[in-house]
């Protein structure tokens, strides 16, 4: 199984030879179709990587400990929000 790196490296080649114009149509809608794949498949592998990411986070004695991000679900158009520790 190709990684994120191989992917968009095949990405890039498949602009590259579409940008060129010099294909016949049916070579260009199969080049696209490609490129439509590969792009899902660098976008499900960020987003599977971002599910991963920790961040650090400094805890109450000062010292950095890693945490698991926490993530908003795509398409919500929401920020997170760090909720203070101690409330009032």
């Amino acid at each position: 199984m190709a990684n994120f790196e191989e992917h968009l490296t095949q990405l890039e080649k498949v602009v590259e030879r579409l940008e060129r114009g010099d294909l016949t149509l049916d070579e260009s809608v199969r080049l696209f179709e490609d490129g439509m794949k590969l792009t899902t498949a660098c976008k499900q592998e960020l987003e599977q990587a971002e599910g991963r990411v920790q961040v650090l986070v400094e805890d109450k004695g000062g010292k950095m400990q890693p945490a698991e991000m926490e993530l908003q679900p795509t398409g919500t158009g929401e920020t997170p929000v760090d909720e203070p520790d101690d409330q009032e």
